[in-house]
């Protein structure tokens, strides 16, 4: 790269969205990175797609649907808000409301089919259509099908045929409308359709489509556009997959469908059918070297160069960030996801070219880390605005304080913030307990747990925290805009003083309460918590487990509820009372996590 490996102001990662990182072509097929994923879905093997928002589900997509993507030809159907709206009110006396949707959708993929099958035979095999063909053309021109319609058009025609059952079937030798008196709605739209899918298998049968041409894809994206939290939106994700398996069913090697659904979307539903998709099911998932691999495309792309791994993160990036490679700094604090990773990027670029740097310093990477924790702590909250609106509404019970908490410390600070939570969100109020809060920022991943001997993040084939699961760290991404400050987990050597902190504190106050009682049954309440905090720390000391600063901001919270307790008995003045307060301050000192004690965030966290 000689010199050019400094001029940041060439540099870019891409933009947030595959739709316009097509535009800017860094998803071409030099750039693109054919992940597992994307590999699977290719193949055939698998069908439905599930990651986090930003975890690359449009980008596989949009590849696929791409001219060198797919080798033969795809639909793409991105519903929109009116399109969505057309299908939640779509309903069908006689049927659920999973299979009333199904039956919707399986119109829109059959008019689909059948307008593909009219055009193809035409372009591809050269000679006069045969009769299948010929009753397509005469089905989709009169019913008004012909053109290349928005999706909620077909919808909105599809649903007026099927609700009313006048379709016109003439093309298939149906002449008047399909039905027996006193069928319901629904046995009547599914007859109806019946009718359609024949038309189109027989007409891939005879154009012997699946022995010769590689399959029609159709591809279903961006369906959070039209989710919300009710039955009906259930049903018109799971009326999809429904109609997706069966079409592929009843049209065997000549057509696949590739659904790309977020995993919030698709964790929530609950159908009885659901255990047949496993086998169709991919999650995506990113480890650090993948994430690498696409940073270092997309730079050799911005800059028009085969820029090296020592050029990219020992040349343009430091090599190092407050001891850490660079790379592992930021995949370290980014969730696994693409978006994550290109945001980070670039903001550390952008830090750099704002003070016009030649190459991206350290303190521009700090810097960026501040930037971009404070957009992720934002994004997170948008990104569960539908199925969590509380969430942000919890992250303040982690905020100014360690970044490594106890259960006990959760349930301690959201008990304070229970009243008001339940009264701002009185229809969360299942969700809104000190386990479902644990549950809800484990899956959205702001909290990981201690298992074994690590930090466990979601994602993968790593299990929710259990029960006895009981020490949680905030996830180093939004550390900096929580501004957690303190270790996530002390060394020994610090464990072991500050251990000894909490035993001499319990000995002073027992000693205390020896020298000057309370009166009862305070003396006993007071007695059996010291007494019980000792047990504790003995209990995870035996357990091989080395403390943390949260367990000792837990056990400084224990005191000072007790000092409280005390004073609101009148004992304000007590001797014990004020020595609580004492031990809890210094507890907090001693541990990072006190409030006011002029320690910054720890951006490296």
């Amino acid at each position: 790269m000689g010199e050019g490996v400094g001029v940041v102001g060439q540099l870019f990662f891409g933009r947030d969205d595959a739709e316009n990182d097509l535009v800017d072509g860094l998803l071409n097929g030099a750039v693109f990175r054919p992940n597992y994923a994307y590999r699977e879905v290719l193949s055939g093997r698998k069908s439905l797609i599930i990651g986090r928002k930003g975890a690359g589900k449009s980008a596989i997509c949009r590849r696929l649907a791409a001219p060198d993507g797919h080798p033969g030809a795809c639909v793409l159907i991105t519903p929109d808000d009116t399109a969505g709206d057309e299908i939640r009110r779509f309903e069908l006396q006689g049927v659920t409301a999973d299979t009333a949707k199904s039956l919707i959708w399986r119109y829109v993929l059959a008019v689909h089919a059948a307008r593909h099958l009219t055009l193809h035979a035409r372009a591809a095999h050269g000679r006069r259509p045969p009769p299948a063909v010929r009753a397509l053309r005469v089905f989709l021109r009169t019913n008004g099908e012909s053109d290349d319609a928005r999706l909620y058009d077909r919808l909105r025609r599809g649903a007026s045929g099927l609700q009313s059952a006048n379709l016109s079937l003439k093309a298939f030798g149906v002449e008047a409308a399909l039905g027996v008196n006193g069928a319901s709605e629904g046995a009547r739209a599914s007859r109806q359709l019946e009718v359609l899918e024949d038309g189109v298998a027989a007409a891939f049968t005879a154009l012997g489509c699946a022995a010769v041409h590689p399959p029609l894809l159709f591809l279903v994206d961006q369906l959070e556009q039209v989710w919300t939290v009710d039955a009906d939106s259930h049903a018109l994700v799971t009326g999809l997959l429904l109609a997706a398996k069966h079409v592929t069913g009843r049209y065997g090697r000549a057509v696949r469908t590739a659904l790309f659904i977020r995993a919030d979307i698709y964790d929530t539903l609950d159908f009885s059918d659901g255990d047949k998709f496993h086998s169709d099911e991919i999650r995506i998932t990113w480890t650090h070297d993948g994430l690498k691999d696409i940073a270092l495309a997309r730079a050799r792309a911005s800059l028009g160069a085969e820029l090296t791994v020592a050029q990219l993160w020992e040349q343009l990036f430091p090599p190092s960030v407050r001891g850490e490679p660079t790379a592992e700094y930021l995949f370290a604090r980014a969730l696994p996801r693409p978006r994550d990773a290109i945001q980070f990027l670039n903001a550390c670029r952008s830090v750099a070219d704002e003070r016009g740097g030649l190459a991206i310093t350290e303190e521009d990477v700090l810097a960026a880390t501040e930037r971009f924790s404070r957009w992720k702590l934002q994004d997170l909250a948008k990104e569960y605005l539908v199925n969590h609106p509380f969430l942000r509404s919890l992250f303040p019970l982690f905020a100014n304080s360690g970044y490594a908490v106890t259960r006990e410390l959760v349930e301690t600070r959201f008990e304070a913030r229970r009243e008001a939570l339940h009264e701002e969100f009185p229809a969360y109020t299942d969700s809104l307990t000190p386990q479902g809060v644990i549950d809800v920022l484990y899956g959205a991943g702001f909290l990981g747990v201690w298992r074994g001997d690590d930090v466990v993040y979601t994602g993968g084939i790593h299990a929710p925290p259990g029960p006895g699961e009981d020490e949680f760290h905030v996830h180093p991404c939004f550390r900096p805009a929580l501004n957690s400050l303190g270790p996530g987990r002390g060394a020994p050597a610090g464990g072991v003083r500050l251990r000894g902190d909490v035993d001499e504190a319990c000995e002073r106050l027992r000693r205390l309460l020896d020298r000057s009682p309370l009166p009862m049954p305070a003396h006993t309440e007071t007695l059996n918590q010291i007494l019980s905090i000792e047990t504790e720390a003995l209990r995870r000391r035996t357990r091989g487990r080395h403390p943390t600063s949260a367990q000792f901001a837990v056990v400084a919270g224990r005191f000072e509820v007790l000092a409280d307790e005390l004073a609101r008995t009148g004992l304000v003045g007590h001797p014990v009372t004020r020595r609580l307060q004492d031990e809890a301050r210094a507890l907090l000192r001693t541990s990072g996590g006190a409030v006011g004690s002029g320690q910054g965030s720890s951006s490296g966290g």
